[in-house]
């Protein structure tokens, strides 16, 4: 049935999207968030380029962004809380958090589906379970992780009340079932040392995953979890590697996986993302790293660098000089051993998000907001966008151009494909 709340989402939705005409074959729907704003635009592989196709608007800012396994819903994670580091932006006046399940046209249009689930504090990671049962949101402050049904439907149910007591880490930021299916894996960032405030260590938690319940099984910090920063993760083909973004040591670390979920406590290996190794935060406050992927034929893993700190000149913030690229790794099949064989430029700054095709053809990366740049003393902005490359035989990326985004109305916080959030 439709209440007033979901009434108005249906007409803003329609009001944006209803009238699409039918998407060209050789297209894929790719979504991207502008603060409240949804974007749809239609990816041609053939050309990689993109086609703004229409805009659905949410209640507040899309944080991000999750499709059932069946590709016939997705589940957004939106709240106006700004993060405690990072990009901020315009926050409108809807305080409440928010998981909303939307239904996906055959022309890739949303529109909304079921009852909003409200949230207790900004949801900063949503994914779901292999099987489409169940919805698990990540949340950085305070760490930890919640449950819910999904409902035959597709629609969100309940939260599942956890009748343990799991650790959930310093400072949440992924959680992603494992291919085993047995298991779930929190990255816990930690944070860095300040002048008034020793480091949180980082750690990487993996649960035991029963009916919606959360056990404790492992915790993975190697020295303490000082010096241990793990933003996002991902899983080899195979299910034999863990690759781990360490976002405070601007790194990827490689762990072996155990077939029952569970991880090798130590790194098989730890190497620098950076093009220059020396050019981390201690040079370049604000260095760091950001999200990674498996390509989709198990070869390559690319992993975004983000520089976008700042420093005065003539009363002007302007960049700092940090390493904006794309990092592309070569992968040792047998040992999982990564070689680092490009950082492909970013032309834009905080790649917070990007995605991949299905035949690992193209990618596109989103960067979060503008950002002005000294270039030989004249001050010009360059905008935040969406960045597309053909990705070669050799998992190698070249740029093909850029579409720029306007974030008038908030963060470009997310990207995606319904293959690959």
């Amino acid at each position: 049935m439709l209440n007033r709340r979901r009434f108005a989402g249906l007409l803003a939705g329609t009001a944006a999207l209803g009238s699409l005409p039918a998407r060209a074959a050789n297209t894929l729907p790719l979504y991207a968030s502008t603060g409240p704003d949804l974007t749809l635009y239609d990816l041609d592989v053939s050309t990689a380029a993109l086609a703004r196709r229409g805009t659905v608007s949410f209640p507040a800012n899309v944080q991000y962004a999750w499709p059932h396994p069946s590709g016939k819903f997705l589940y957004i994670a939106a709240s106006n809380g700004q993060p405690p580091s990072g990009p901020t932006g315009v926050a409108g006046s809807d305080r409440n958090h928010y998981a909303i399940a939307c239904k996906i046209a055959a022309d890739g249009s949303l529109t909304e589906h079921g009852e909003r689930r409200l949230l207790p504090v900004r949801p900063l990671h949503i994914s779901v379970d292999h099987t489409g049962a169940f919805l698990f949101i990540a949340y950085n402050v305070p760490s930890m992780v919640s449950v819910h049904r999904l409902n035959r439907d597709g629609s969100i149910g309940e939260k599942v009340e956890q009748t343990g007591s799991p650790d959930f880490g310093i400072y949440a930021h992924q959680v992603l079932p494992t291919p085993s299916r047995k298991t779930v894996i929190l990255s816990s960032r930690g944070n860095d040392p300040t002048p008034a405030k020793a480091e949180d260590p980082g750690s990487i938690e993996v649960f035991g995953f029963r009916d919606g319940q959360l056990s404790n099984l492992q915790k993975i910090a190697p020295g303490g979890g000082i010096g241990f920063g793990p933003r996002h993760l991902d899983f080899s083909r195979d299910g034999r590697f863990v690759y781990v973004s360490m976002e405070r040591e601007n790194a990827l670390a490689v762990f072996a996986m155990n077939r029952d979920g569970t991880l090798k406590p130590e790194p098989l290996f730890v190497k620098s993302a950076l093009a220059d190794p020396t050019g981390g935060k201690d040079k370049h406050p604000g260095q760091g790293v950001g999200p990674i992927h498996v390509s989709p034929n198990g070869r390559f893993v690319y992993q975004t660098n983000r520089g976008a700190g700042t420093v005065e000149l003539n009363g002007q913030r302007v960049w700092n000089g940090g390493e904006n690229s794309i990092a592309v790794w070569s992968i040792d099949p047998r040992s999982g051993e990564p070689t680092r064989i490009q950082n492909a430029p970013a032309h834009s700054f905080e790649l917070r998000t990007f995605t991949i095709d299905p035949a690992a053809k193209i990618l596109v990366a989103a960067s979060t907001t503008p950002l002005l740049v000294n270039d030989n003393g004249t001050v010009n902005k360059v905008s935040a966008g969406l960045s597309v490359y053909r990705i070669g035989a050799d998992g190698k990326l070249t740029f093909t151009g850029k579409t720029d985004v306007d974030t008038t109305k908030g963060v470009q916080f997310w990207c995606g494909l319904l293959n690959m959030p």
